[in-house]
């Protein structure tokens, strides 16, 4: 019993040792695509993930990746998908961690020593142990708390102010990738229109009834149309591209895209200012990285007192005295009182109040250049449309003329292509259209529907 009584005190001090994390390597993947995470169908796992996401400008919604998506599905895919936004999640649960460890006291000291007699009077060894505790760390916790709740809250808000973007630019890309498919189909048109007008000249100048002139004009015409046409084909797979980037898809995956209708017009630059200071995530993030700098000024001012340690000893001396008592360790304030981590952290508090006025002012620029920008595009569009009647009447009826005989063919298919070079305008504005709206949801920090006229 003498012999385990003896032993259990230094048993006692490892007993700690017991509740200690332990360390599992976790090796990165060759393929990230080939995570056991990854084996099932991409679709169910986006479909399950869509029904339950929870997000301001998102509607939970039955996924189905077999049916063409809506702007809605879209931006949930690029919120849920995104491998960026999946690594920016990740370490936001970095910033958790640090609150957590803000709120830990440090753990005590402990000293413990031996000194045994070589020689000399004494009949005993000299035993000396200390236990010591910092009480600067009562001093600060709370305001080293404090700023890593505002720091993590700042981070949580760059993220999803990080998510709206992604899910904007996904949108946008999606418009892109719809107007490019039209775009693409008028190019195919009339690169077709123009081949079988060339081969109509070409079999006309062999039998000598147009002048030559005429065909190579027409030749030109035609290497112009198949050039528009491949110039298409290059952009549309390079939008796509982006497109399955954006949604964290395989660039194979087949992907359906539904048709959205022209938007609503907006509210003035003023509402939508007062709009972007109540919605936009960015800017409550240097909200919140201000309130953390003022924490951390707050702790540099603590931080010129004098530090403390209290240590309590307990000694046996080889005259069989046993001693305690209690010591107090600090620093005197005479030289440095912290006066380099105070203006260090005044100065970056000033930093930050410069950049936040910054970003509001660049913000009121944004939308208001936006929205003039915006009320440009739809006049124009209007005056596209006001005259598409006109020329698609003109070519309906020059076609009809030239079946008859009454009117050159080569008239008709100039008529025809002065349709689809319009329609082509009539559809890049509606384009600018939708993605200037876009940019301005992304600049107001809300999608159109949340805003009121």
């Amino acid at each position: 019993m003498t012999k385990w009584f003896r032993l259990s005190p230094p048993l006692l001090l490892l007993l700690p040792l017991g509740a200690c994390a332990h360390f599992e390597p976790r090796p990165l993947a060759a393929d990230p695509m080939s995570a056991p995470a990854l084996q099932a169908p991409i679709a169910d796992l986006l479909s399950r993930d869509a029904a339950h996401i929870d997000r301001p400008y998102l509607k939970p919604v039955a996924l189905d990746l077999s049916a063409p998506l809506d702007p809605n599905g879209i931006a949930i895919l690029a919120v849920i998908a995104n491998p960026e936004l999946k690594a920016q999640r990740a370490r936001a649960g970095v910033r958790d961690a640090q609150v957590f460890a803000a709120g830990l006291l440090p753990d005590p000291s402990f000293s413990f020593g031996v000194d045994h007699i070589l020689s000399g009077p004494d009949p005993l060894d000299n035993i000396a142990g200390a236990l010591g505790f910092s009480l600067n760390a009562l001093r600060t916790q709370r305001v080293q708390r404090a700023q890593a709740v505002a720091e993590a809250r700042q981070v949580r808000l760059d993220l999803a102010w990080a998510e709206w973007q992604t899910a904007c630019n996904a949108r946008l890309q999606a418009v892109r990738v719809l107007a490019l498919e039209q775009a693409l189909a008028n190019a195919a048109t009339s690169a077709d229109a123009s081949e079988a007008l060339l081969g109509r000249y070409l079999k006309a100048a062999g039998r000598g009834d147009i002048a030559p002139d005429q065909v190579q004009s027409s030749r030109i015409a035609a290497l112009d149309a198949q050039s528009n046409f491949r110039s298409a084909q290059t952009t549309l797979a390079t939008a796509r591209s982006e497109l399955h980037r954006l949604l964290g898809l395989p660039p194979t995956y087949a992907l359906r895209l539904a048709p959205a209708s022209l938007p609503a017009p907006v509210p003035d630059a003023d509402r939508l200012l007062a709009l972007a200071l109540a919605d936009r995530d960015d800017l409550a993030a240097l909200r919140a990285g201000y309130d953390a700098q003022e924490a951390a000024v707050r702790r540099a001012i603590l931080d010129q007192f004098p530090t403390l340690d209290l240590t309590i000893s307990g000694a046996r001396d080889t005259g069989g005295n046993k001693l305690i008592g209690p010591s107090i360790g600090f620093t005197l304030p005479l030289w440095n009182r912290n006066r380099g981590g105070i203006a260090v952290a005044e100065a970056t508090r000033e930093a930050l109040r410069q950049e936040y006025d910054a970003r509001l002012f660049q913000t009121r620029a944004d939308i208001a250049a936006a929205a003039s920008g915006l009320a440009i595009a739809r006049q124009q569009y209007a005056l596209l449309r006001a005259g598409m009647p006109a020329l698609a009447t003109f070519a309906l009826a020059s076609r009809r003329a030239a079946q008859r005989g009454d009117l050159a063919l080569a008239t008709a298919e100039v008529a025809e292509q002065s349709l689809r070079d319009r329609q082509l305008l009539l559809l890049q504005s509606e384009q600018a259209i939708a993605e200037q709206t876009i940019a301005l949801e992304l600049l107001v920090g809300a999608p159109q529907e949340a805003w009121t006229l």
